[in-house]
C-alpha cells in the first residue's frame, strides 16, 4: 500500500515537473520572439533538467537574437539531437545570413526531411547561389513536397531568372497557392506587368496577397492610374493593400492623394498609420510627420524609426536624437539609423557612443558602424570592429574590400576577398570596382575572367565595371567579348549596361557600334544621350555631336552639365567656334545652369586654338569659379601654337602656383621660348625644374595581343623584342609626321630627363 502510494507521489511530482519544464519552454520561445534574450537565458537556466525542446526553444531564441554563436554552442552541448534540433540550427543559420554554417551541418546531419531541403533551397538561393540550390533539389530522394518546389522557384525569381522559375514551375506536378503567388512576384518585381496581368487572369485561385501583388507592380512601374483602378476591384482588402496604395502615392509625390485616401479609410490600425507617416517624411514634410506622428493613437517600432529617420534625412540631428531618447524601449533598428544619421555627418564619434551604448547588436548595425569607418577613411578602426564580430558575415567583408579599394589598399582588399570562404557576386564586383577605382585595369579584367570561371554569374555591377575599365584601356576585343556575354545572360536591356557599352566603344574609336547600342535602347536617358554625345566628341565628330544634342532637346531629354562638357568638348575638337558659343549661351540662359571649370576649359580651348587668345583670357578673367590647372593649360597650349610668349608666360606661372611639382607645364613653356629663339629663357626653365626636382612623368600604353593586355612605358627596355619595338615606333613616329604634315623644325623641343 505505502510502496503504491510512493509510486503515484512520484508520478505526480514528474508530471508536474514535465508541466513546469513545458511552460518554461513556451516562455523562453515567447520571449525570444519578443528580443527579451536576456530574460530567456534566465528562465533557461532555471531549469535543472532541460529536455530537448528546451533546447531547441533556446537555440531558436538566441539566433532570432542575432547570437548564433551561442546558439551553436548551445546546439554542440545538447545531449542528444533530434531532427528538429538539426532544422532548427539550420534556420538559425539562414536567419543570420550564416551559409557557410548552414551548408556544414546540412552535410553532418545524420538524416534529412523535406523542411530541410527547402532550408537548405532557401539558403543557398537567398546567397546568390542558384546553381547549388538546384543541386540540392536534384538530390532529393522525394520531390513530393511542394514547398521545396516553390523555395527553389522563389530563388529562381529572387535572383532574376524569372525564365528559370517558370519553366520549374511548369513542371510542378502539384501547385498550390504560394506556388502561383511566388511565380507572379516574379513577373511584378521585374517590372513585366504584361505577364504578371495574363498570368493573374489564369489563377483559378487568388488571395489578398495575390492582388495586392498586382497592386505593388503597377506601383512599381509608376502606373498610379492602373493601381487606383485595380485597387477599387480588390473586394477583400487587407491592411497591407491599403499601406501599398498610401506609399505608392506617396512615393510619386502625390502626397494630397495621400491624405485624401487616409482619411477616407474607415479601419485604420498602427500599419496605416505608419505608411501615411512614412508619406510624409518621404515628400520631406518633416514638420507635418511630426505633428501627424504626435497625434498617433498608437506607436510601435517602425513609428518612432520613420520619424527619427525623417529627421535625420533632413538634417536635424539633435531633434533625431531627443526622439531616440524618448523612445520607450530601446530598438536595434531606430538606434542603427541615428548611428547612420551621424555617419553621413561625419560624426564618428557620436556614432560610435550610440554602438557602444546598444545591448543588442544585429549584422545592419555592425556593418552601418563598420560601413561608416571605411566611407570615412578610418580603416583601421573599421578592422578593429570587424575583429570584434562574433560572427563575420560575408556583407561586412565586402564592405572592408570597398573601404580598402577607396582607400587604395588593394593588397588589403585582396587579402581580404580571399578569406571569405564563399564569395558572393558582391563580393567579386567589390573587388572588380576596386581596381577600377584605383587604375589595376589588367587586374580588373583579370577577376572579371577568374569570376565567370568560378561559377558566378555577372550581374550589372559587373558588367559596368568591366565595360568601364576596357574604355579606360581601349581594348575593344576584351568589351567584345563581355558584350556577348552580356547578351547571352539577358542584361542587353539594362541602361546601365548598355550606356556602359556606348562609352566602351566610343572610347575604342568604334563610333558605329556605339550608335547601334545607342539606337537598341528602348527608353534613353540622359546618360545615354551623353555618353554617345561625349564619344563623338572623342572620335572628332564634331557636327554630329551637335546634331545628336538638338535631337536630345527634340526627345524633351533636359540636357545637364556633363552633356553641355560633351557638346562643347565636340565643338572644341572639331573648331565650331560659332556652334560651341552658341550652346555656351545656351548653357547659362536657356536652362540656367551654371558653368563649371571643365565647361570654361572647352571655350578656353577652343577660342585660343582658333586664335581668339585675347577672348580666351577675357573668358578666364571674368569666369565665376576659380580657374584650375586645366584651364591655365589649355590657355598655355594654345600660347604655344600661336606663339604668343607674353600670355604663356603669364599662364605659365597660374599654373605653377596649383602644380608646382610637375613636369609638363614647364616642358611646354620651354618649348614656346625655343620656338621664338629665347635661349636664356629656355635655360632659366631648364634651371627651374631642377632646382625643384621636377620630375617628368614617363608615358605608358597598352595593347591587346592573343587575348593579353601587354603594358609599355617610356624607357622601358625589358621586352625581349625592345630592338624591333622601338625600331617600328620610329617608323610610325616617321609615318605620322609626313602625314599630319606637321613642320617640326619650327619648333625645337627640349625635353627634360
Amino acid at each position: 500500500m505505502m510502496k503504491a502510494r510512493l509510486h503515484s507521489i512520484a508520478g505526480h511530482v514528474n508530471r508536474r515537473g514535465q508541466r513546469e519544464v513545458y511552460q518554461k519552454n513556451i516562455k523562453i520561445t515567447q520571449l525570444g520572439k519578443r528580443g527579451e534574450i536576456d530574460e530567456a537565458i534566465k528562465i533557461f537556466n532555471t531549469i535543472k533538467f532541460p529536455n530537448t525542446v528546451t533546447y531547441n526553444s533556446m537555440i531558436s531564441a538566441y539566433a532570432k537574437n542575432g547570437r548564433i554563436n551561442d546558439a551553436r554552442a548551445l546546439f554542440n552541448r545538447m545531449p542528444f539531437k533530434n531532427l528538429i534540433s538539426w532544422n532548427t540550427m539550420i534556420s538559425g543559420c539562414l536567419y543570420n545570413d550564416s551559409f557557410s554554417d548552414a551548408a556544414d551541418l546540412f552535410d553532418k546531419m545524420p538524416q534529412r526531411d523535406s523542411f530541410t531541403y527547402s532550408l537548405m533551397i532557401t539558403c543557398y538561393a537567398r546567397s546568390g547561389f542558384v546553381g547549388k540550390a538546384r543541386g540540392v533539389f536534384d538530390s532529393m530522394p522525394d520531390k513530393s513536397c511542394v514547398a521545396c518546389w516553390n523555395a527553389l522557384i522563389t530563388g529562381y525569381v529572387k535572383n532574376g531568372m524569372v525564365r528559370d522559375g517558370r519553366k520549374l514551375f511548369d513542371e510542378m506536378p502539384t501547385k498550390n497557392l504560394v506556388s502561383w503567388n511566388t511565380m507572379l512576384s516574379g513577373y511584378t518585381g521585374t517590372s513585366q506587368m504584361c505577364l504578371a496581368e495574363k498570368f493573374f487572369e489564369e489563377m483559378e485561385e487568388k488571395d489578398v496577397i495575390s492582388w495586392n501583388l498586382m497592386l505593388d507592380g503597377y506601383i512599381e512601374e509608376g502606373d498610379l492610374d492602373a493601381a487606383r483602378e485595380f485597387f477599387e476591384r480588390i473586394t477583400n482588402r487587407n491592411v497591407v493593400s491599403w499601406a501599398t496604395m498610401l506609399s505608392g502615392l506617396a512615393r510619386h509625390g502625390q502626397i494630397s492623394d495621400a491624405e485624401e485616401f487616409f482619411n477616407g479609410m474607415t479601419d485604420r490600425n498602427v500599419v496605416t498609420f505608419n505608411a501615411m507617416l512614412g508619406a510624409y517624411v518621404q515628400n520631406c514634410k518633416i514638420d507635418e510627420a511630426l505633428k501627424f506622428f504626435n497625434e498617433m493613437p498608437e506607436k510601435d517600432a517602425i513609428s518612432w524609426t520613420t520619424m527619427i529617420n525623417g529627421h535625420v534625412r533632413n538634417g536635424r540631428l539633435e531633434e533625431a536624437k531627443q526622439l531616440l531618447d524618448r523612445m520607450p524601449y530601446e530598438n536595434v533598428g531606430s538606434q542603427t539609423v541615428m548611428i547612420l544619421g551621424f555617419i553621413r555627418h561625419n560624426k564618428m564619434d557620436e556614432a560610435r557612443r550610440i554602438f557602444d551604448g546598444m545591448r543588442n547588436r544585429d549584422v545592419i548595425c555592425w556593418n552601418t558602424m563598420i560601413a561608416g569607418y571605411a566611407q570615412h577613411g578610418r580603416m583601421d578602426e573599421a578592422f578593429q570592429l570587424f575583429q570584434k564580430m562574433d560572427q563575420k558575415k560575408i556583407d561586412t567583408c565586402n564592405t572592408m574590400i570597398v573601404g580598402y579599394a577607396q582607400v587604395g589598399k588593394m593588397v588589403r582588399a585582396l587579402e581580404m576577398f580571399e578569406q571569405i570562404w564563399e564569395k558572393n557576386v558582391v563580393s567579386w564586383n567589390s573587388l572588380i570596382s576596386g581596381y577600377a577605382q584605383n587604375g589595376l585595369y589588367v587586374e580588373a579584367l583579370k577577376s572579371i575572367m577568374l569570376m565567370i570561371r568560378d561559377g558566378k554569374k555577372p550581374d550589372q555591377s559587373t558588367f559596368a565595371s568591366g565595360l568601364s575599365v576596357c574604355a579606360s584601356l581601349a581594348v575593344e576585343q576584351f568589351g567584345k567579348q563581355l558584350h556577348n556575354i552580356v547578351v547571352k545572360i539577358g542584361y542587353v536591356k539594362d541602361m546601365a549596361v548598355s550606356n556602359a557599352l556606348i562609352t566602351m566603344y566610343a572610347k575604342c574609336g568604334n563610333i558605329l557600334s556605339a550608335r547601334d547600342v545607342f539606337n537598341d535602347v528602348d527608353n534613353l536617358d540622359a546618360v545615354s544621350w551623353n555618353s554617345l554625345i561625349a564619344g563623338y566628341a572623342l572620335n572628332g565628330y564634331g557636327l554630329e555631336a551637335v546634331k545628336l544634342f538638338h535631337d536630345m532637346e527634340g526627345y524633351a531629354v533636359i540636357p545637364d552639365q556633363v552633356t553641355f562638357v560633351g557638346v562643347l568638348s565636340a565643338c572644341n575638337h572639331s573648331g565650331l567656334v560659332s556652334a560651341g558659343l552658341t550652346l555656351f549661351k545656351c548653357m547659362t540662359q536657356k536652362y540656367g545652369i551654371e558653368p563649371l571649370a571643365e565647361h570654361y576649359t572647352c571655350m578656353v580651348d577652343l577660342l585660343g586654338r582658333a586664335g581668339r587668345l585675347e577672348e580666351a583670357f577675357e573668358l578666364v578673367r571674368k569666369m565665376k569659379v576659380q580657374a584650375t590647372a586645366g584651364i591655365w593649360g589649355a590657355l598655355l597650349g594654345a600660347c604655344r601654337l600661336h606663339k604668343n610668349v607674353i600670355l604663356a608666360d603669364f599662364a605659365a606661372r597660374k599654373l605653377l602656383q596649383l602644380e608646382p611639382h610637375k613636369a609638363s607645364s614647364l616642358v611646354l613653356l620651354s618649348n614656346i621660348y625655343a620656338a621664338s629663339g629665347r635661349w636664356e629663357e629656355v635655360e632659366r626653365v631648364r634651371h627651374s625644374l631642377n632646382q625643384n626636382g621636377t620630375v617628368k612623368e614617363p608615358g605608358s600604353s597598352w595593347i591587346e595581343d592573343q587575348r593579353q593586355i601587354l603594358v609599355f612605358r617610356t624607357d622601358d627596355y625589358t621586352w625581349l623584342q625592345k630592338t624591333e619595338i622601338y625600331r617600328l615606333l620610329q617608323v610610325l613616329t616617321t609615318e605620322m609626321m609626313e602625314v599630319t604634315c606637321l613642320n617640326y623644325f619650327e619648333s625645337v623641343l627640349v625635353d627634360v630627363r
